[in-house]
């Protein structure tokens, strides 16, 4: 009952100064929308490196192979065949190992019809579809005899089918590669694009055999440009490269004084480096918008004050009548509390509306959550009683023969 009382009141008085109240409250709408925007924002860009690293495959490492030196010039890795299949096979029998593929990858044109598309050919084995966390989403995968056999058979990615098949399934469908016919046996999943923005979709998988022997050729037969790992768990992954280390160590005969003949690549660790640099920058929009709604608080204090100052005869009279200190009190707060809360409704609503016109412009993806909300409402209401305290305080401190007296 006192509690629908001091609401009626407060309602009253911010009706009896429309003008003001809504000034009073721009900080607080500005100030919930900034807040509701930027974490949709930061919280999409999160998602989507997270999509990003799930994407990858969990607990990965690729192992490439050695880099040239001339004249002083140095290469990068993958430019020297030091990585076998014996070497794969070996890495996939280390205690920490869940699953092991090599690859050798070149660009190739794919024809199919009247279409054509160029894209990156990949020769590996079955297991990439563990390594990868990839599924088959048609089809099926190729199986080991087809490795043995060095089969002409193909898998595809989303982009490959869009671009030469459209509509059509291309599953049993004949396609030629370097004019070789090859026929595809599966569709792989899409998974969208990677961290550094390579589609991922744009790939062709073939038996590795096939490719050493049919579509590159292999100038040093049992070569493989890199070798996918994939560990058991994330919590074996520092024991898993050291394994890994040691084994192709010894396998390559390199001394401790000796440069290594290869590379090998966290990237899990890389991509939980990204995930944290995201999150960081989710806070820190976070936080920088929540600067707003402190100085929408102050302008809630500022109005409450002079409001004090105008109703300071009210207040006496109520207080002659038999109002307590504590029910100016909450007369008062109620008001800022008020004010604070209605501007974050409409504040919530334009956030919501300026986060998806964003993402609407720059084609970019934001998560508008409901606990980014409700925390935004948490800290307005907050805000309201924080800076509302004072006035209210100093409101219920009058003493009541000086209200009266007020001019």
């Amino acid at each position: 009952m006192i509690i629908g009382a001091l609401l009626g009141e407060g309602w009253a008085a911010m009706l009896a100064n429309r003008m003001r109240t809504l000034l009073t409250m721009l900080g607080m709408v500005f100030g919930v929308g900034a807040v509701i925007m930027m974490m949709a924002i930061g919280q999409g860009a999160e998602l989507m490196v997270n999509e990003s690293i799930a994407s990858m495959g969990s607990n990965l490492f690729i192992v490439l192979s050695g880099s040239t030196s001339a004249g002083g010039i140095r290469q990068g890795s993958g430019t020297v065949p030091t990585l076998t299949l014996a070497d794969a096979q070996a890495i996939s029998e280390l205690p920490e190992i869940a699953a092991v593929a090599p690859n050798i990858s070149n660009a190739a044109q794919l024809i199919y019809a009247a279409n054509n598309w160029s894209t990156q050919v990949s020769g590996t084995t079955p297991a990439v579809i563990d390594v990868r966390d990839w599924q088959v989403v048609a089809g099926e995968a190729f199986k080991d005899s087809d490795i043995r056999s060095a089969t002409r058979v193909l898998l595809i990615g989303q982009t490959v089918v869009r671009n030469l098949f459209g509509d059509e399934n291309p599953v049993g469908k004949i396609v030629r590669v370097k004019n070789s016919p090859f026929l595809v046996v599966g569709v792989l999943a899409q998974k969208g694009q990677s961290l550094d923005g390579r589609d991922q979709d744009d790939t062709v998988l073939v038996p590795i055999t096939t490719a050493q022997r049919q579509l590159f050729g292999n100038q040093f037969p049992g070569m493989v440009r890199m070798i996918m790992v994939k560990a058991k768990s994330a919590e074996v992954m520092a024991k898993a490269e050291q394994e890994m280390n040691e084994l192709l160590h010894t396998r390559h005969r390199i001394h401790a004084d000796k440069d290594n003949d290869f590379t090998i690549r966290n990237l899990t660790a890389v991509a939980q480096a990204a995930a944290s640099t995201t999150e960081a920058m989710s806070t820190m929009l976070g936080a920088i918008a929540s600067v707003s709604l402190l100085v929408g608080g102050i302008g809630i204090m500022n109005i409450m004050l002079v409001s004090v100052t105008e109703r300071t005869r009210e207040i006496g009279i109520r207080m002659a009548i038999g109002a307590k200190n504590r029910d100016i009190l909450l007369q008062f707060l109620f008001e800022a509390v008020m004010i604070s809360l209605v501007g974050s409704f409409i504040g919530a609503a334009l956030g919501v509306a300026c986060a998806y016109f964003y993402s609407q412009i720059n084609d970019t993806l934001v998560v508008v959550t409901l606990s980014s909300v409700l925390l935004a409402f948490g800290v307005a209401a907050s805000v309201g009683v924080f800076f509302g305290f004072y006035p209210a305080r100093k409101a219920a401190n009058l003493k009541p023969i000086e209200a009266l007296r007020f001019q």
